[in-house]
């Protein structure tokens, strides 16, 4: 459906400007004007005082808008660089592609601006098909009109059934903009991706209601679906330094832009902790107690070589700082081992850590619910145990 505003009948009294919760609604050559931003509640229909405004039927429905669907095939990746190098969770998306793309027996293309041909190639080794380039200095800057013009454009092109971005700030800034113009559906933040083997839709899955339960979304009646995923929690598909694959130049010379990024400026903290990247990382929660339990937790980092998480619990209490959290409000991470302490489990955290290669967990609580994602469970006091833990490595490494 679509809302349209009569133009004889609109008095340009605003009114429909203030009821509009999405600011979808704007005056055009003294006429109000439906935008891209336009949800559909319908709101403006009954507080129109002339009637301009109605509900109408789009041609894009029935048989004919079925029979587009039904052109759309393959799976596109929007691989994000920075500094002209790939981001790493461009290969995560690449992974998830392939597997989806096997799945469904398609092609997995990515789209590359701002990088060079090495870097496309590089997106070959780990599993696209082929690679769209984009190339040129406007690209090496992230500017969020140049990036959905491109996106929108290939996606125009080549019609794939699904398109996935990064949950990053850039994904989150322009991805909504290409759904909006396409007029099709987003899933944002998602932490796992399925086949409906029945419809061959896909399962977007993500955390909802603050994290209390994780909401299976599908878009069945609009091409493309498209979802923005979380870093860190997908794992990379199988590298292969001679895999064949075609890399195109993406030429969107006609991709005009209001705005000019002048320069783009690092932000500079006092505190780096690498979360991301970490292969070792020791979390505390509730069940540290107060900073002397986080100090254990930290000897214990040191020994490892590995970095101290958190709970939003121990951030709260204000025994942590917010840059060490790991959760839905925190950070994705992707460890080789993941040591929780003290951590019951609920699934905001889960959400967070649970696709870390090995997870130990340490509670006193033998019903704690992250023993049901933990790989090795030791029920007992942590004061006890870590201290045991932190000796033993460090007589192993003869520290």
């Amino acid at each position: 459906m679509s809302i349209v505003v009569r133009i004889d009948k609109c008095t340009a009294c605003e009114t429909c400007l203030n009821s509009c919760p999405f600011d979808a609604i704007v005056l055009k050559d003294g006429k109000a004007a439906i935008n891209e931003y336009c949800n559909y509640c319908k709101t403006c229909i009954s507080a129109c005082p002339e009637g301009a405004i109605y509900e109408t039927e789009e041609r894009t429905q029935g048989a004919e808008h079925r029979q587009r669907i039904e052109d759309f095939k393959d799976v596109l990746v929007f691989a994000e660089q920075r500094e002209g190098k790939v981001a790493p969770v461009s290969f995560e998306l690449l992974g998830a592609g392939r597997r989806l793309a096997d799945g469904l027996g398609v092609k997995l293309l990515a789209l590359l601006p701002g990088a060079d041909e090495s870097e496309a190639r590089e997106l070959i080794r780990w599993g696209a098909d082929r690679v769209y380039l984009c190339s040129g200095p406007r690209f090496n800057n992230f500017n969020d009109d140049l990036y959905a013009g491109a996106l929108t454009k290939i996606i125009n092109e080549q019609k794939p059934s699904i398109v996935l971005a990064g949950a990053t700030p850039v994904g989150r800034s322009f991805v909504p903009r290409v759904a909006a113009r396409l007029r099709t559906g987003l899933t944002a933040d998602c932490t796992s991706l399925e086949i409906d083997k029945g419809s061959g839709n896909l399962i977007q899955i993500r955390p909802a209601f603050g994290g209390n339960i994780m909401a299976a979304i599908v878009c069945p009646d609009y091409r493309p679906q498209m979802a923005t995923v979380r870093p860190r929690v997908m794992k990379r598909g199988e590298y292969a330094e001679n895999r064949a694959g075609e890399i195109i130049d993406f030429q969107c010379d006609e991709i005009t832009s209001g705005t000019k990024v002048l320069e783009t400026v690092k932000e500079v903290s006092g505190i780096s902790v690498n979360l991301h990247e970490a292969e070792f990382i020791v979390a505390g929660g509730r069940g540290a107690g107060g900073e002397k339990g986080v100090k254990l937790i930290e000897e214990l980092a040191e020994a490892l070589g590995g970095v101290v998480g958190a709970s939003r619990a121990a951030v709260d209490e204000g025994w942590i700082s917010y840059s060490h959290q790991v959760g839905q409000t925190g950070k994705t991470v992707n460890p080789k081992i993941y040591i929780a302490c003290g951590i019951s489990g609920a699934v905001q955290h889960l959400v967070g850590m649970q696709s870390s290669d090995i997870i130990i967990a340490i509670n006193k609580n033998p019903d704690a619910p992250i023993f049901n994602v933990a790989t090795y469970g030791i029920v007992g006091d942590l004061f006890e145990i870590v201290p045991m833990l932190t000796r033993k490595i460090k007589e192993i490494k003869g520290l």
